[in-house]
């Protein structure tokens, strides 16, 4: 087997590289330097364009986080979990009626999941949740471990409704 370089189509772009390198170096010897400086400093310009274009059109954390959640909120099986625990970012356990993360445990094929979910975006849709109470989760089939029991759209929790005493709302859609 012939190494990549003695292959014909590498020899042959290695020859265009080569003669077209020569050439370049023989235009710009014979150019005005304020010629070969403006197109050089156009050049830098327009790549550094190109750079700042590519990475201000990088989503944030923040848009990456609500991507993630609508796609599980269409796409994403369902299952049955627990709410096991309400905390603070910093970790410390939260008695707020809006959390920042609720910590929730399903299983799926024998295996368990322990999973936290930063609500901090939507202190509106966790509120009355109760610790130990059932959810429904939404997880990714293909990465199981990917999991939501709230979104702006579905939520898994079970509310209890304004004016109701014992009642609960089955967990699903409530854009209300």
């Amino acid at each position: 087997m012939k190494s990549i370089l003695q292959q014909p189509i590498v020899q042959q772009i290695a020859t265009l590289m080569r003669n077209f390198t020569v050439h370049l170096i023989q235009v710009v010897r014979h150019q005005d330097p304020r010629i070969v400086g403006g197109a050089g400093a156009a050049l830098a310009l327009g790549a550094g364009g190109v750079w700042w274009y590519v990475v201000a059109r990088r989503p944030s954390a923040e848009e990456m986080e609500r991507r993630r959640r609508e796609h599980l909120a269409l796409t994403g099986r369902i299952t049955d979990g627990v709410i096991l625990d309400a905390r603070t970012l910093s970790n410390e356990d939260s008695i707020s009626p809006t959390p920042e993360v609720l910590v929730y445990s399903y299983s799926l094929a024998g295996l368990t999941y322990n999973c936290a979910q930063d609500v901090t975006a939507l202190p509106d849709r966790v509120l009355g949740f109760r610790i130990d109470q059932p959810v429904q989760v939404r997880y990714d089939p293909r990465n199981p471990g990917n999991s939501i029991i709230v979104s702006e759209t579905w939520t898994g929790l079970w509310l209890r409704r304004n004016g109701d005493s014992d009642d609960s709302e089955l967990p699903g859609n409530h854009l209300a």
